[in-house]
């Protein structure tokens, strides 16, 4: 692996200014531990899991009704439980809001469906106060499921704590996913209350969401309560279906809890009661119904969010995501740690690519957050957005960040952020590769592996190496990993999603390399590995190269396995009407040899109007492979989990004759 350039150092002082070097003098102080810079760190953090998480635990003053027997049962892998015997809330600890005065603004809520809500310290705590006290007035209580279609505003938020807080089991689809979508989520944990917004805004385009939240109504029995949210229209008359209350008050956003003097409680759970289900992305099949449970969101999180992102009290912490991303949930947490969390619903391109960046100029953000498709778009469009001197930190995840995202941040937006490309997943609810304050951004390389997460990367033969392309796999257990999957009885579904290939290890399913300095890269899905004469190819680096082209605007490349060394197809979106000729497809192919090697050489070119994405963004390889191989449509991937189903039609035509 070749050294990229360096891009970002840590200041002299970062011990003195950081949130992880205050926990440095904390351990040094309380645990005698001492240690030279972040690999030493990290090292112990892997090496002694009861140690490390028992000093998250202390550090961050987690408050335990019951106090824990343990840290940890049994580290092997799967189902060791964490701190046995303990019960907490996790919206306890984020409406700590540690730091904050009852005054300070906590969330900043920006919208282009209403005018932009501001809620302090105060008015949160008393938003969840009301609407707990409305759910348990609904029959609410521990265990049962509560979900919400609605976008990314203070009113999914507060329903989510409000939900944590009386122990029942949260869940939410972004509005823009349709009603078989939904339906296939929610009929697998059966929820008893809806939260349904009528529709929204997005960039200038109203849509109607009244006929999917009746729909959705109809196929759910189980549900017994539907509060509508009145966010597209002020009438909510027309609204279909059962509808218990349409909120009408002075709150800012024309939406407010019924008044009650209810006191604001928490309802002690155990460390591993659900808190949230969270699903895979559904392409093949029903979604898969991810747990995560109170405890291990709140260790994890702290960690991350104080220690790696470095937040804390006045820092403003935005993240671009919608409800039905796990970054929304990541993004939730931010108050526990003191910070304020600034959101926003809409069109990230409307009216234009920069419009997220005045955003966080006029919001005074301090962490930008947002996904990787998402930087490279604001490269290509030849945006400089000039950051203003707020913002410390830059948040990129949800595919890998190519070398020339790197250096558009730090050319475009500021020489001075740090950068952090993030990997993990809706799986663990975290990042655990990443960046920390203690280490330097080199430019295409994701900085650490994140404290507590031994990552490491397996060849063929199941064994770690370094400083070679492995398969990601995590050889020891971190709390957040799921509780289970909704209704999975015996655990056979979880072990075979993630320990069927090595057992006791978790394979995550991406191709990683880590290096001699702790570095890594990761370079695409493992299962959409192009084999070409033995050699694996990822796809990330393929990308970089193709789309670094100004006439292409995406594309898509895949494998298929046949005589020698087999076929390698590369299918590219070209910018306007531009259309495909020779003299492209030989510049393609000359950048492809020229940058990454001959065996990166499509044998065909073709032109698509669509690659097809999931609703977060991610291309779909395999369902595209599995179309060319001749597999019918309607068995490669469930299109309600789609942003285009209609793109998987066009790659038929290219499907080979067996």
């Amino acid at each position: 692996m070749s050294a990229g350039t360096e891009l970002w150092t840590p200041p002299v002082d970062v011990r003195d200014r950081s949130r992880i070097g205050a926990y440095l003098r904390w351990l040094r102080e309380h645990r005698e531990l001492d240690f030279a810079g972040y690999a030493d760190l990290w090292q112990w953090s892997v090496d002694d899991l009861p140690g490390f998480w028992r000093s998250i635990w202390d550090y961050f003053d987690v408050r335990a009704y019951d106090q824990p027997t343990a840290v940890i049962d049994d580290p092997a892998m799967p189902g060791p439980r964490w701190f046995p015997g303990a019960t907490l809330n996790y919206a306890e600890h984020v409406l700590r809001m540690p730091g904050l005065a009852p005054d300070d603004p906590v969330v900043i809520a920006y919208s282009q469906t209403r005018e932009p809500v501001t809620l302090t310290k105060r008015e949160l705590r008393e938003q969840v106060r009301r609407a707990r006290a409305e759910l348990r007035r609904l029959g609410v209580g521990r265990g049962d499921r509560v979900a919400a279609y609605a976008p990314n505003i203070p009113e999914t938020y507060v329903l989510m704590l409000a939900a944590a807080s009386l122990g029942a089991v949260f869940s939410s689809c972004a509005p823009e996913f349709g009603t078989r979508s939904v339906v296939d989520r929610w009929q697998q944990i059966e929820p008893t209350v809806l939260l349904a917004v009528d529709g929204y805004q997005y960039g200038d385009k109203p849509v109607d969401r009244r006929a999917e939240v009746g729909a959705i109504q109809e196929a759910l029995p189980s549900l017994r309560h539907t509060i509508t949210l009145p966010y597209l229209y002020a009438d909510d008359s027309e609204y279909p279906g059962d509808s218990e209350y349409a909120g009408d008050s002075e709150y800012p956003g024309g939406f407010e809890w019924p008044a009650t003097e209810e006191e604001l409680t928490f309802e002690p759970v155990p460390f591993d009661h659900p808190l949230y289900v969270l699903y895979s992305s559904g392409t093949t099949g029903l979604p898969k119904p991810i747990v995560h449970g109170h405890g291990g969101i709140l260790v994890e999180h702290l960690k991350m969010l104080a220690l790696h992102h470095d937040l804390g009290p006045g820092d403003r912490f935005f993240w671009f995501t919608t409800t039905g991303w796990m970054m929304w949930n990541f993004l939730a947490s931010g108050p526990a740690v003191g910070a304020a969390i600034v959101l926003f619903d809409g069109n990230p391109g409307s009216p234009d690519l920069g419009a997220l960046w005045r955003l966080a100029q006029e919001a005074g953000v301090t962490y930008f957050g947002t996904s990787a498709p998402f930087i490279l778009a604001c490269r290509k469009a030849g945006l400089t957005p000039r950051a203003g001197a707020t913002l410390r930190g830059v948040g990129s995840t949800g595919a890998p960040l190519t070398p020339e995202g790197f250096a558009w941040v730090y050319e475009a937006v500021s020489p001075t952020v740090q950068l952090q490309s993030l990997s993990g997943g809706t799986d663990v609810c975290t990042g655990f590769i990443g960046g920390a304050p203690l280490v330097p951004v080199y430019e295409g390389e994701l900085s650490c592996r994140c404290l507590g997460a031994r990552v490491e990367a397996y060849d063929a033969a199941g064994k770690p190496v370094i400083g070679e392309l492995g398969e990601l796999v995590i050889t020891a257990p971190m709390p957040s990993m799921p509780v289970g999957f909704w209704g999975d009885t015996d655990g056979s579904r979880y072990r075979e999603a993630y320990f069927d290939v090595y057992p006791g290890v978790w394979r995550h399913g991406d191709w990683i390399t880590i290096s001699e300095r702790g570095t890594c890269v990761i370079t695409g899905r493992s299962d959409a590995t192009l084999n070409r004469g033995g050699v694996r190819l990822g796809t990330a680096e393929f990308y970089s190269v193709v789309e670094g082209l100004p006439e292409v605007v995406d594309s898509v490349v895949v494998h298929l396995d046949g005589e020698g060394q087999g076929e390698l197809l590369l299918f590219v979106v070209l910018a306007g009407d531009r259309q495909l000729d020779d003299e492209l497809r030989a510049r393609i192919a000359r950048e492809l040899r020229t940058a990454l090697s001959p065996r990166h050489i499509p044998d065909e070119i073709h032109q698509v109007r669509a690659v097809p994405r999931t609703l977060s963004a991610k291309k779909l390889e395999v369902p595209v492979k599995r179309i060319l191989t001749g597999t019918p449509i309607q068995q490669v991937a469930a299109t309600g989990a789609l942003a285009n189903p209609e793109s998987l039609e066009e790659f038929r035509r290219f499907a080979r004759k067996s």
